[in-house]
């Protein structure tokens, strides 16, 4: 495949919206991607500045769903035993905690198809007082109908989580007991209620770059695109549908994220899952391809993630900022 080089400034140039155009992209040479990305970065960003978002599981493990990277699913046993939703208190001590620690935002994610009325009750509560600490607010619940969305919005949600995970072609091949359109109508009831959309995927599930083109033409034809764009590279749990995989290679994902940023330019694209696997070296790859967000703690859910001391001297060595 032949691409044509563009070693000067692309502030002039309309983002990629189709698959063609960042299929072209992660083609690219990589000192031109990431040029491109750096470029666009820097026309939206500071580039020396890092959201910091810690996430804490609050309903673990028995969800009804098969996607084939999860751990938390019943139809695997992965060793992750369920558990019934936290009480509220205890949520607000880590959230208060992880503020302390630097963190500007604080997701909760529960184990759930689809969130029962009277469950949500309690995470409107967590909302409210995680939004009471002067942080930012993101739940990841499963399937969302219009009311619920507009009852957490009155709660103080600004974050509402709901991957993607795949592109439209390969999703079945990952998971079968919810289709496409079902994350896309839950996208339309958290915009509706005038909720953020924090919405990516994953890579490195034995998907194709046609299938890393189609992930990314489909976050960025979202109208508006997401807000947030985390980028997961898979941690292959033993015991799940995708537990033998091998790890992707760290340059495809810095391509990943590079494409990400250009794609949607004014989007914060988080470094997710799997980071703990990346050396000091492509974490900072990342952050020149235009990564801006992380998550900072111990654990993800239920996979484990770098250490808030290697995180700090990270950035210390980087000479990167926490997002004031």
């Amino acid at each position: 495949m032949s691409v044509t080089l563009h070693p000067s400034p692309i502030a002039t140039m309309a983002p990629p919206t189709t698959r063609a155009r960042i299929a072209a992209l992660l083609a690219l040479p990589l000192p031109e991607l990431i040029f491109q990305a750096q470029t666009v970065h820097r026309q939206h960003f500071n580039p020396t500045e890092v959201q910091i978002s810690t996430l804490l599981s609050i309903k673990t493990g028995g969800c009804p769903e098969d996607c084939g990277y999860c751990p938390q699913s019943a139809s695997f046993d992965a060793g992750v035993p369920a558990s019934k939703l936290m009480d509220i208190a205890p949520v607000l001590d880590a959230a208060q905690r992880a503020r302390d620690a630097g963190a500007q935002r604080f997701c909760m994610g529960a184990a759930w198809r689809a969130p029962k009325d009277h469950d949500l009750d309690r995470v409107a509560a967590m909302v409210a007082g995680v939004k009471a600490l002067g942080m930012e607010t993101c739940v990841t619940l499963g399937m969302l109908r219009p009311d619920q969305a507009t009852r957490l919005k009155s709660a103080g949600l600004d974050y509402y989580n709901h991957n993607l995970d795949t592109s439209p072609e390969f999703y079945g091949n990952v998971i079968t007991t919810r289709v496409y359109q079902d994350r896309l109508d839950t996208l339309a009831a958290v915009r509706g209620a005038g909720i953020n959309v924090c919405c990516g995927g994953i890579i490195g599930m034995g998907e194709d770059l046609a299938d890393r083109a189609g992930l990314l033409a489909a976050l960025a034809d979202l109208d508006p695109y997401p807000e947030s764009v985390p980028i997961n590279a898979l941690v292959a749990v033993t015991g799940t549908k995708l537990g033998d995989m091998a790890a992707i290679d760290p340059i495809d994902f810095v391509r990943t994220i590079a494409a990400a940023r250009i794609a949607m330019p004014t989007s914060y694209v988080r470094l997710s899952a799997g980071r703990e696997a990346l050396s000091d070296e492509a974490q900072a790859l990342c952050f020149l391809a235009g990564a801006n967000s992380i998550f900072y703690g111990d654990t993800l859910l239920t996979t484990s993630n770098p250490a808030v001391a290697r995180d700090n001297a990270l950035f210390e060595k980087l000479g990167l900022n926490r997002q004031s």
